[in-house]
């Protein structure tokens, strides 16, 4: 998602939560994208019917062989209490490795929105602070050994990877937005966000919860200005 008046991107990869015939998959992309940030807006059942594999292995136990390629392994779990945050290694058989971090949000109700609007901004403006830091836009007239590229996305998922993790993307552009003292005009936001992945933010629920999201971070002076960072 582009910002207005700035060199900034911010690029995400919204998929859907990992089936366990596409683990592999999963994974193989985390490592091609060079992402060190996957956050996670599901758990892996609601109600008795699946949403998400267990993609990653627990603690102290065996890594997983993701791929031929590429093995996992999770050294630490922290459960926040509306968020549970892992840290894990992606181990390439050339010997390269990189390290990611996991973030996966629980607070959000199965055919519903998270009670506390203030907890989600704060999980939002996580995430952000641990991106790869900002993206920005290749400019045109550098030449191509000093061209400057996208950085390494933030993978964002829920079970189809459009409802819940739209929300997200919407939140994080608006702070964004905000945050540089840009106009807001969330509507907007969700039409762009559709012409790249259709479906995004699925119901008038969500799309109203990330909006009053916004207005109660403004109230509570969650929101600080590139001025006031300063």
């Amino acid at each position: 998602m582009e910002i207005p008046n700035s060199d900034l991107v911010l690029t995400y990869i919204a998929t859907q939560g990992p089936l366990a015939s596409t683990v592999g998959d999963f994974w193989q992309m985390v490592w091609e994208s060079e992402s060190s940030l996957i956050v996670m807006l599901t758990v892996l059942v609601e109600r008795g019917r699946a949403k998400c594999h267990q993609y990653w292995p627990k603690v102290g136990t065996t890594p997983l062989k993701a791929t031929d390629t590429l093995t996992i392994f999770t050294h630490s779990e922290q459960n926040q209490g509306h968020y549970i945050r892992r840290e894990m290694t992606i181990k390439e058989s050339s010997g390269a490795s990189r390290n990611v971090t996991q973030l996966q949000y629980s607070a959000w109700p199965d055919h519903g929105v998270p009670d506390d609007p203030a907890a989600f901004i704060r999980f939002t403006q996580l995430c952000s602070s641990l991106r790869n830091h900002r993206a920005v836009i290749p400019e045109e007239e550098e030449s191509s050994e000093t061209e400057r590229v996208l950085e390494p996305p933030m993978v964002v998922h829920c079970s189809a990877g459009v409802g819940r993790t739209g929300a997200l993307v919407l939140a994080e552009t608006a702070l964004e937005l905000l945050a540089r003292r840009q106009p807001l005009y969330p509507l907007d936001l969700v039409r762009a966000m559709r012409a790249q992945r259709p479906m995004c933010i699925q119901n008038a629920s969500q799309y109203k919860f990330v909006c009053e999201s916004i207005q109660t971070a403004y109230a509570q002076g969650l929101i600080k200005t590139e001025t006031e960072s300063n």
